[in-house]
């Protein structure tokens, strides 16, 4: 089926050249969307977000944003499309095995080259086929000693070593022999390394809610107690009214960078400039227009205005952004949506299935996660690969399949035997 190989294409390619995927992924959401037996407005997932849409572009009509608030909507309506059209290359488990592969396979460019920034000062452009692939290596990341490797930033970076770490884990649970799981491991150490080396909390935080969760919950007897010990540094640090000495002890358990990240010191940093005061201010911009919003881009526009020309391009907070952006019902249409997929999902019981299929409802939950403190989608491949995570849920709550026994995939089973 050429949909389906141009689909896994795609996703190989997506975090490399957004270009390159993007448009295997548009030729393969085309094939994807002829000869469905239901079309995407009788689609009852899809009908949410297509009243979201349509309130987006009547808010856009009269948005105070002017063509900002038209192009924004590029960052929602196309991908509503996609989440309805990838469904098909996603409805089996074996089909989801595959496709979270080729993101772990794709992975592989954006380690090689942040190590190489980080390590031996390796700077782009390079360039790929003419400008077909065009690399943007920062030399010594961006911002400078931060792992950014083939993205803007290094949180972006980060959100996407977070998201596809949990299925590098499912790797290694399979049972695929010594040596290929030996190479999975290589593999998630290399990327919790690269994570580390963005910086990036979030992603840092979801090395930790991932692990448990892919490993499953017949490892926590011992696994959450490890987790907590590991931990224990940076919670001392984080947790206001510890003993002085305890919390100076903690610190000098940490390198400078992480703790700087931590501690977000930066230079008397003025609280209408931190989160709580960005989103403070984004509830009182909700509050004076809640029903349609502002416009996209509304916060990076008006935000300066109130930080005495401190500017910030986002309210660091997905709900909070799409109701200063289209107004509180859009906001609660799409998170509603995003959340009874994850909800649904596990009252078909995934996290009692494959780690795989445990890691593609991990990865999902990771990702949303990142969202209430930060904003990813506005990277057109962060935005790809979670509107391709929720279909997957999506397809995965259409098809249900019995809870089957001890299957294949857990290691448990048949320790170090080969893959048929």
């Amino acid at each position: 089926m050429i949909g389906e190989r141009l689909f896994r294409i795609g996703l190989f390619f997506l975090p490399s050249s957004a270009l390159l995927g993007g448009l295997c992924l548009l030729a393969a959401g085309v094939s994807g969307s002829r000869g469905r037996a239901v079309p995407i407005w009788r689609d009852r997932w899809c009908q949410p977000l297509l009243l979201a849409g349509a309130l987006m572009l009547i808010g856009a009509m009269q948005a105070s944003t002017g063509a900002l608030a038209w192009a924004g909507l590029g960052n929602w309506l196309p991908f509503f499309w996609a989440f309805w059209a990838f469904q098909p290359y996603l409805a089996s488990e074996s089909q989801r095995r595959d496709a979270a592969w080729m993101l772990v396979a794709g992975t592989l460019p954006v380690l090689l080259t942040g190590f190489g920034q980080m390590l031996l000062g390796w700077e782009g452009p390079w360039q790929l086929g003419g400008e077909a692939v065009v690399w943007f290596i920062a030399p010594g990341g961006k911002p400078i000693g931060r792992l950014s490797g083939l993205f803007d930033y290094a949180n972006v970076a980060g959100a996407w070593l977070g998201v596809v770490w949990p299925m590098m884990i499912a790797a290694v649970l399979r049972p695929d022999g010594l040596r290929r799981r030996g190479a999975a491991l290589g593999l998630v150490l290399a990327t919790s390394l690269g994570i580390v080396l963005t910086q990036s909390r979030n992603a840092m935080g979801g090395l930790a809610l991932a692990l448990p969760l892919v490993i499953g919950p017949a490892s926590w007897i011992w696994l959450l107690p490890l987790m907590l010990l590991v931990s224990s540094p940076l919670l001392m640090v984080v947790t206001p009214g510890l003993p002085t000495g305890l919390r100076q002890g903690a610190m000098a358990l940490l390198p400078d960078s992480i703790l700087e990240r931590l501690l977000e010191r930066e230079g008397g940093t003025a609280w209408k400039h931190t989160r709580l005061g960005q989103w403070t201010y984004a509830i009182q911009l909700v509050a004076a227009r809640p029903w349609l919003g502002w416009g996209s881009a509304a916060f990076s526009v008006m935000y300066p205005i109130y930080a005495a020309k401190r500017w910030h391009g986002h309210s660091h907070n997905l709900p909070l952004e799409l109701s200063i952006s289209h107004g509180l019902p859009v906001a609660l249409l799409i998170t509603g949506t995003v959340l009874a997929l994850l909800v649904l999902a596990l009252r078909c019981d995934i996290l009692q299935r494959a780690p795989l299929e445990r890691a593609w409802w991990t990865s999902a939950l990771v990702l949303l996660a990142m969202h209430i403190t930060d904003l990813p989608f506005f990277d057109a491949r962060l935005n790809l690969l979670g509107w391709i995570l929720l279909a997957g849920l999506c397809a995965f709550i259409r098809h249900p399949q019995p809870v089957p026994g001890p299957d294949r995939d857990d290691p448990a089973v048949v320790p170090g035997s080969a893959d048929p």
